[in-house]
């Protein structure tokens, strides 16, 4: 395995850049079309360093992959699940009105969170609902900015109430599904990671 101090290294340097960037209107839509990228390269490299591709990680991803994309899908032609909400442009290219990158952001966030949290001694249940606590609260840090970034917009003036339940619920099953999988779990670069979006959309929020 890798020396993570260099990847590490990197992410913070991609991140801070995002964050310059975006504030700066001679580069603000430059570095919103670089949002699916740095999503794919963040992903990357956090399954880089996971320690066992076996059966049970791989059905995780997929099913992760696929649970985030299709309950998206589902919240934005009914919005029951979300509420009434569309996405936009920044997360690219989009298939039947919701972009890919959605799955890949919920993929990213589970494993970072699920990870940060493996070494809790505390029962699984725990572990859940600490964990799809984290996700509801990085959503709230969320929401602003990424309305802003012309990530998504709502036909409310403010995200929702069931906008929120609805991210702990699906969180919570996820992170269920994380947790009861037999794989490695410690990455390394999981926690790093979680932290790196936390700042970067509680700075955000604060500039704002």
């Amino acid at each position: 395995m890798s020396n993570p101090i260099p990847y590490l290294v990197l992410l913070t340097a991609m991140y801070v850049a995002g964050m310059i960037g975006l504030n700066i209107p001679l580069t603000s839509q430059l570095f919103q079309w670089l949002t699916p990228f740095n999503l794919l390269a963040s992903l990357g490299i956090l399954l880089y360093f996971q320690k066992q591709w076996n059966r049970p990680f791989i059905i995780f991803c997929v099913i992760a992959f696929l649970t985030g994309y299709f309950v998206e899908l589902a919240g934005v032609k009914t919005g029951m699940i979300f509420g009434q909400y569309q996405y936009e442009t920044t997360l690219g290219f989009k298939v039947f009105d919701v972009p890919l990158m959605i799955g890949v952001n919920w993929l990213l966030l589970i494993y970072c969170v699920g990870s940060s949290l493996t070494s809790l001694a505390q029962p699984v249940y725990i572990k859940v609902i600490l964990g799809a606590l984290i996700m509801m609260l990085l959503d709230i840090l969320v929401e602003p900015v990424a309305i802003r970034l012309n990530m998504w917009s709502w036909t409310t003036a403010v995200p929702p109430l069931q906008n929120y339940i609805a991210w702990f619920i699906v969180s919570a099953f996820l992170l269920t599904l994380f947790n009861v999988l037999k794989f490695r779990k410690d990455n390394p670069i999981a926690l790093w990671l979680l932290i790196l979006q936390i700042g970067f959309f509680g700075i955000q929020n604060f500039i704002y």
